[in-house]
């Protein structure tokens, strides 16, 4: 992605030429809506092939300087493995020479010679780096998934709607140099053929999200349809507005849109809540550095945003006769209910390909005591129905996931957060779910690598703990939990055990600090100076936290030198 620091001015400018193109554009410029769906489901893209490319240019800049930037033999050498990739594969391939680039050197036009000429669907991601480094992430992963993607079209060869064309861009870090040629080249006519252009920038983030640009246009719908079906919630690409190769099409009245997983800006506390990773901290650390080599991939958001484009490519250009498939989603995500009483959302479906079904609901994972109905039980799809979540005087309190899940030729699901709160008499238990760490993160809020079974500090049970630091650098985990306290208890003891080991030679002096809270109480500090050989149990009373729903939280805060490792194994919070 090229630098730049975003202004009100070009936010608005591209927003105001995207909305007059899509106001202005026959109907036949707009991709065909998902509901146009083929009959061959969209293959699974390897990701592990798509990783064997970004070695290959991991590879290409060692090579070559330690860097794959415009006008270098890096980015030479990585046109020639592209190319030499899709020529294999049956590809007519053209490298256009962009003389008005800083750096002359070619754009790679692929295309599949099959489909209609003047009905093209475009794909596209830039090829080149910066001089800081090898490029794997930006934007080696949206030229690998796009390179995996055009390997395995050609490899299926199905019957084809419409015409596909891939391009890798030169010198987009200068100023989207590349694609601003390739479009000024175009003539009117050539324009009009190019029904939608998808743009791939940056899509393998360390610590990423799931963005889409233009989220919300008919053609953005079949990257959120395939994001959606994987219950990502994508957020819009504001980061990335007229600072990829995107613009460059939407300035000539072409329909954009393309996947991201975000470069300098900072998480956000809701998108780590609901995507994971760590909040407070940049997409990707290494944007434009030398450290941003193939060990600066997310190789799960890799996987989904190539998937997303094989999907997108055969429901844009794919023939065949539509398969029934449809969608389902919940409104609200989430509710609370208390003892006693009922609460409801809404369950809508919709009809993604072919024709309208029948679609029974049911719904798994209500805790005890609480039953879920739908009314109707069934709906055709692009219905919808009102789900009751009913509690009774002894359900469990907390917090719970329950799956609703929608039958039809074929099964999807969504999820619902329910939070059962207590009212008149105690209803005891243990209320921490997960409580020594053995069934994964769910439904445990932890910084990455947080929640481990590395032999490296063993585990007080099992095989998993809670390992906060243990880097000797500045350094900040956290671990939190959200949960409901009934009313009416007579004791209320948090109990967890802890183990400190540490580096520090001070015997006065706490340098690294582990804060415990119950929302924003600090219920203890320990530090280095508590250190000691095992785990030591650790007890308090949240007797006046009844009736609430509160977050336990553990912030593990290492200073620049000399580690101290804090380690929390089976958490309970007893109610009875």
């Amino acid at each position: 992605m090229r630098r730049r620091t975003p202004t009100a001015g070009l936010t608005l400018a591209l927003f105001a030429a995207v909305t007059a193109t899509l106001a202005g554009a026959p109907a036949s410029a707009v991709p065909a809506p998902v509901a146009a769906a083929p009959a061959l489901a969209a293959p699974d893209i390897s990701v592990t092939n798509v990783q064997a490319h970004l070695t290959q240019f991991n590879t290409i800049a060692t090579s070559n300087g330690g860097n794959r930037r415009a006008g270098s033999a890096g980015y030479t050498a990585s046109v020639a493995y592209v190319k030499g990739k899709l020529q294999a594969a049956g590809y007519t391939v053209t490298e256009q020479t962009c003389t008005t680039c800083t750096y002359p050197g070619s754009n790679l036009i692929a295309e599949w010679p099959q489909g209609p000429a003047d009905q093209v669907v475009m794909f596209g991601a830039h090829l080149d780096g910066v001089s800081a480094g090898p490029g794997i992430n930006d934007n080696g992963s949206g030229s690998a998934t796009l390179l995996e993607n055009a390997l395995v079209l050609a490899a299926q060869n199905p019957t084809m709607t419409k015409r596909v064309r891939i391009a890798w861009w030169n010198g987009e870090e200068q100023g989207l140099q590349g694609s601003k040629h390739y479009v000024n080249q175009l003539t009117t006519t050539q324009r009009g053929y190019i029904k939608g252009y998808y743009n791939f920038d940056m899509v393998a983030s360390p610590n990423g999200g799931y963005f889409i640009n233009r989220v919300t246009s008919t053609t953005a719908a079949p990257l959120k349809a395939y994001w959606d079906s994987l219950n990502l919630q994508p957020e819009e690409n504001t980061e990335g507005q007229g600072r990829s190769d995107d613009y460059s099409f939407a300035n000539a009245g072409i329909p954009t849109s393309g996947y991201a997983a975000g470069a300098s800006y900072t998480k956000t506390a809701a998108q780590a809540s609901k995507w994971g990773g760590t909040a407070g901290a940049a997409y990707d650390g290494c944007y434009h550095r030398s450290c941003d080599t193939t060990s600066n991939i997310n190789a799960t958001i890799l996987n989904r945003a190539a998937d997303g484009i094989a999907y997108a490519i055969w429901q844009l250009a794919v023939g065949g006769t539509p398969t029934n498939d449809f969608s389902v989603a919940v409104s609200p995500t989430s509710g609370s209910v208390a003892r006693g009483g009922t609460t409801t959302a809404t369950v809508s479906t919709a009809t993604t390909s072919g024709s309208a079904q029948t679609v029974s609901l049911s719904a798994t994972g209500a805790p005890s005591g609480v039953t879920v109905s739908f009314s109707p039980s069934s709906v055709t799809s692009g219905g919808s129905a009102t789900m009751t979540v009913s509690a009774s005087s002894t359900a469990a309190a907390g917090t719970w996931t329950i799956t609703v899940t929608g039958t039809g030729s074929v099964t999807h699901s969504t999820s619902y957060t329910l939070t059962v709160t207590g009212t008149g008499g105690c209803v005891g238990g243990q209320l921490i779910g997960n409580s020594s760490f053995e069934s994964g993160t769910t439904p445990w809020t932890a910084s990455s690598g947080v929640i481990t079974s590395s032999s490296s500090q063993p585990a007080r049970t099992g095989s998993y703990k809670a390992w906060l630091d243990g880097y000797g650098t500045s350094h900040t985990d956290t671990l939190s939990q959200s949960v409901t306290l009934p009313t009416g208890c007579a004791s209320y003891t948090l109990a967890f055990w802890l183990h400190i080991d540490t580096a520090e030679t001070t015997t006065t002096t706490a340098y690294d600090k582990l804060t415990v809270q119950v929302g924003t109480t600090t219920l203890a500090t320990y530090s280095n100076l508590n250190a000691a050989g095992g785990y030591q149990q650790r007890t308090f009373n949240l007797a006046g936290y009844a009736g609430q729903t509160v977050t336990l939280k553990w912030t593990g805060v290492e200073d620049a030198s000399l580690q101290t490792s804090f380690v929390v194994d089976d958490v309970t919070l007893q109610v009875g």
